[in-house]
């Protein structure tokens, strides 16, 4: 995974009025935590950190002030519900070598078998443990020829070296279900030949 370089600015405003000042600026708050250390407040700016959430789990290199390198991976993301736009970043302080639990997004590939039966995504993310710098992007999914009934486990889904399961290995992942048919009412074709009829 490749290090996202963000230079950020410590924080001394708090509140509401102080967020907003900060948001009008292009920049977002955010507040840095982990290994038993005071939490850190800082700003970062907003389109760095936008493209680089578009990663999930991605490792930021944060350069605070121009004095202190730090590296962290986004916590919690907080989102204006209407617009979009970021409104706050909790990110968690690692080490190299440290291993994390983080939610690593799951894809799927290949076609279901034939009859129009549905892929249900019990967990849309998959719980891991990984190095803070060697966490995946994702895990990828063969769903090839799958029929109704049919069901992934997460003990069955292939992970890269040095990561491992930190959920329970029978829990479901995936599961296909059965297409569901839809019966016409009861008397529908009487009462459409009634009609046809007057």
């Amino acid at each position: 995974m490749s290090e996202v370089k963000i230079a950020a600015e410590s924080r001394t405003e708090f509140g509401k009025g102080a967020a907003r000042r900060i948001r009008r600026a292009d920049r977002v708050p955010g507040v840095l935590y982990g290994h038993g250390t005071q939490p850190v407040h800082v700003t970062l700016p907003g389109h760095e950190l936008l493209m680089a959430l578009r990663t999930p789990n991605v490792l930021i290199a944060l350069d605070i002030d121009g004095k202190t390198n730090e590296l962290a991976i986004p916590k919690a993301v907080q989102r204006d519900p209407l617009k979009g736009f970021l409104e706050h970043v909790d990110l968690l302080l690692v080490q190299r070598g440290e291993k994390v639990n983080v939610d690593v997004p799951v894809h799927t590939e290949g076609e279901l078998a034939p009859g129009g039966n549905l892929l249900e995504h019990v967990l849309d993310a998959l719980p891991v443990e990984a190095e803070a710098t060697h966490i995946p992007e994702s895990v990828t999914v063969s769903v090839e020829g799958l029929e109704a009934g049919a069901a992934v486990h997460a003990k069955d889904i292939k992970l890269p070296a040095g990561v491992t399961l930190a959920v329970e290995g029978d829990a479901v992942v995936l599961q296909v279900l059965a297409a569901q048919v839809e019966e016409a009412p009861e008397g529908a074709e009487g009462e459409g030949e009634a009609a046809s009829e007057a």
